[in-house]
């Protein structure tokens, strides 16, 4: 395991369990009975309930018209935004704020270090037409995002699996605003909550995933380096973005420095002591 990280890792990692801990930002639906009220607890502890399950290998459609399997995602770390394109407000906000998310997150963990998905739930009206037109009205043009749509059987299972509260409204339907993050073996690993979630909420565990973990053809030195990596890439709230961080390497190389002058002064002293013995 890495060393202990520096204070800025530190506060990354209190940032993100803040996060966590906010409520949620959801919009109002009704509960299952019908009263009118959201029970927002009830809501995350489904969600959170998702965690540690695996994802099931369902069978749905890209907006090509194509058959895709869960499982083809498997390798990489997956997200996984639910959405109905009939919706005009909340959905396409999510998912802006989704693409410029995956933008930061490419940008600090690399361009095909992770895949995403947004599935439409709304099944009747949700079809691979209306799911490629609701990515192009979003703009995203991100070649490792996939719009998915599928049967009201497989949408059950699915929107089951992942944690996922929604309801029939007067507006289409009300939901819970998540973005379930899923590890490369396809086991639920987070959710992130909310419309518009700090980027360190989501990228903070992409980033444990993707660095965290080494792969069998991954060539020597890859794991130190991606420790490295880990732990150096931190969130600036100034810009933003994420970068990485070089203060480390600074202070290896100052106290490199440290060391070797010390070293030169024991030498020089034992040196001198040798030379007035002789004499």
């Amino acid at each position: 395991m890495p060393t202990r990280p520096r204070p800025a890792c530190q506060a990354l990692c209190l940032l993100l369990i803040a996060g966590l801990a906010a409520p949620l930002a959801a919009q109002h639906a009704p509960d299952a009975a019908g009263s009118g009220a959201y029970d927002a607890d009830a809501a995350v502890a489904t969600s959170q309930a998702a965690i540690g399950r695996p994802l099931g290998d369902y069978v749905l459609t890209d907006s090509q018209g194509q058959a895709v399997r869960l499982a083809d995602y498997r390798g990489r770390p997956l997200l996984i935004s639910m959405i109905f394109t009939s919706c005009y407000h909340v959905c396409p906000a999510i998912t802006q704020h989704l693409d410029f998310a995956v933008k930061a997150g490419r940008e600090a963990l690399g361009a095909d270090s992770f895949q995403v998905i947004t599935v439409g739930f709304d099944t009747p009206v949700d079809t691979p037409e209306a799911m490629r037109q609701f990515a192009r009205k979003q703009g995203v043009e991100d070649p490792n995002w996939d719009f998915l749509s599928g049967s009201a059987e497989t949408m059950a299972a699915l929107v089951d699996n992942v944690g996922f509260v929604h309801f029939p409204s007067p507006r289409g339907f009300d939901h819970i605003n998540q973005v379930t993050v899923v590890d490369r073996d396809g086991v639920i690993y987070r959710q992130v909550y909310g419309a518009a979630f700090e980027l360190p909420s989501l990228i903070e565990p992409l980033k444990q995933l993707v660095y965290n973990r080494p792969q069998p053809n991954d060539p020597i030195g890859a794991g130190l380096f991606n420790r490295i990596k880990l732990f150096c890439t931190v969130y600036d709230p100034n810009t933003g973005r994420y970068r990485f961080d070089y203060s480390l390497f600074v202070g290896i190389a100052v106290g490199a420095v440290v060391v070797l002058g010390i070293f030169a002064l024991l030498l020089l002293e034992y040196l001198r002591a040798r030379r007035g013995k002789r004499a």
